[in-house]
C-alpha cells in the first residue's frame, strides 16, 4: 500500500515539476554569412582595384547588431599591389518589407602591398558604410553597399579607399518569430 502511494505521489509530483511553460519563440539573434564582389577606388595612384569580400552579420536586437568583414582588392595591371582589410563594428538596420537598409561603423586593420611587392605594411583603419539587403525568401539575401575607409598613419597623411560591394548571403533564420 505504501509503495502504491509513493508511486502515485511521484507521478502526481512529476506534472507539478513540468507545469512551467517553456518559451518556444525565443532566440538569441539572427545570423547571416555572405560573399561578394568588390570594386574599389584605392586612393593610391589613378587606378581601380577589384576583388572579393566576405562578411557575417549577427543581429542581437531587432535593429542592432555587429558585422565582421574581409576585403581583398587587387590592382588589375599585374603590379602585385593590393589592399586587404579586416574590420568589425556595429550596425543599425530597419526592415521595410523585403528591403533592409543599414548603416555601419567599424574599426580594423588594413594591409597594403606596394607595387612590385616592394613591401607590405599594415595600418589601423576606421570605416563607415551604407547599404541595403534585399530578402529573397527566408534564407537568401542580396546586398549592395558603399564603404568609406580611413587608414591612419599611411604616408603622407592617410589613405582613404572607397569600396562598392555586391554580395549574396545565407541567413540562418529561426522559423519561430
Amino acid at each position: 500500500m505504501i509503495g502504491r502511494l509513493a508511486f502515485a505521489f511521484l507521478l502526481g509530483g512529476a506534472t507539478l515539476l513540468h507545469a512551467q511553460a517553456i518559451a518556444t519563440a525565443s532566440r538569441v539573434g539572427d545570423l547571416q554569412i555572405g560573399i561578394g564582389y568588390t570594386a574599389a577606388k584605392p586612393d593610391y595612384g589613378q587606378q581601380s582595384f577589384q576583388g572579393v569580400a566576405a562578411y557575417a552579420d549577427f543581429d542581437f536586437r531587432p535593429a542592432l547588431g555587429i558585422e565582421a568583414e574581409f576585403h581583398q582588392v587587387n590592382s588589375p595591371n599585374g603590379d602585385q599591389s593590393y589592399q586587404r582589410t579586416y574590420a568589425i563594428g556595429g550596425r543599425y538596420h530597419r526592415n521595410y518589407g523585403p528591403v533592409a537598409p543599414y548603416a555601419k561603423a567599424m574599426i580594423g586593420r588594413g594591409d597594403f602591398n606596394y607595387p612590385q611587392g616592394l613591401t607590405n605594411l599594415g595600418y589601423n583603419l576606421f570605416a563607415g558604410g551604407l547599404g541595403a539587403d534585399y530578402m529573397l525568401g527566408l534564407h537568401l539575401r542580396v546586398r549592395g553597399e558603399y564603404e568609406y575607409q580611413r587608414w591612419s598613419g599611411f604616408p603622407p597623411s592617410a589613405l582613404t579607399p572607397q569600396l562598392v560591394t555586391f554580395g549574396v548571403a545565407y541567413r540562418f533564420a529561426n522559423r519561430l518569430r
